[in-house]
């Protein structure tokens, strides 16, 4: 195991599957799957879900809905999804704990950094949803600051493709992939792996952040064990 303690960002757009909406119950099941299996190898994991499967602030906002109540209305998407994780890893007998940093009383635990700590020490996962509590803040801004709170040696962005390349490997076939690559060029070639705020953050921090394609099988797994895979900002 190369971690000790880990973030993982899931993408709403990676639990909505092949529908591009809602939540599919297989892609739950397997990532239930892979989690169960990391925690029982001692792994300690923070997970951030995001919420665009359901709605995201910035197009909301393009239909006339007012930015910060289109932000708030993606806070509790994430709620959603972060409920509907939490119950597919309860199915799998896997002690988990669901914080939001925003006050949902009786349904959901408000953050407190202190008792996230005691949880991961004690062997639950954590899952953050209602991203920084905050409109204008995207939810790898949020995954960077769990993960600097947490001190986690390493952030983990699940997306669609294997890594980080010079331009859409979808689009333009004589793109470079990088296995490794600096914060500072990631922010001047412009790459958009993930917003200036996020990116900003973690290299402040000194945050590694390894970007990998989680559609691929059993890559939350493989992604913490072998060095290979992926693409490591530092």
């Amino acid at each position: 195991m190369l971690y000790k303690r880990i973030l993982l960002k899931i993408s709403g757009e990676f639990l909505a599957g092949k529908d591009n909406i809602g939540i599919n119950s297989e892609i739950l099941k397997n990532i239930a799957t892979q989690i169960n299996s990391l925690s029982k190898d001692g792994l300690e994991i923070g997970i951030v879900v995001g919420g665009g499967n359901l709605v995201r602030g910035e197009q909301i906002a393009k239909v006339g809905v007012d930015r910060v109540a289109g932000d708030q209305m993606g806070m509790l998407a994430t709620a959603i999804n972060g409920i509907a994780l939490r119950d597919a890893l309860e199915k799998n007998n896997v002690r988990v704990k669901l914080v939001s940093a925003v006050p949902i009383n009786g349904m959901l635990e408000s953050h407190n950094p202190r008792n996230v700590n005691r949880y991961l020490k004690e062997g639950e996962i954590v899952i953050f949803c209602g991203g920084t509590g905050n409109p204008y803040f995207t939810t790898d801004t949020a995954s960077c600051l769990r993960a600097i709170e947490i001190k986690a040696d390493v952030m983990l962005k699940g997306t669609k493709v294997d890594g980080i390349y010079s331009a859409d490997p979808e689009t333009n076939s004589d793109c470079e992939k990088f296995n490794e690559i600096s914060y500072r060029k990631v922010i001047d070639m412009n790459l958009q792996v993930m917003d200036l705020t996020a990116i900003t953050m973690a290299r402040d921090h000194n945050l590694p952040i390894r970007v990998f394609n989680i559609t691929e099988s059993n890559m939350i797994i493989n992604i913490v064990k072998d060095l290979n895979q992926g693409t490591l900002i530092n």
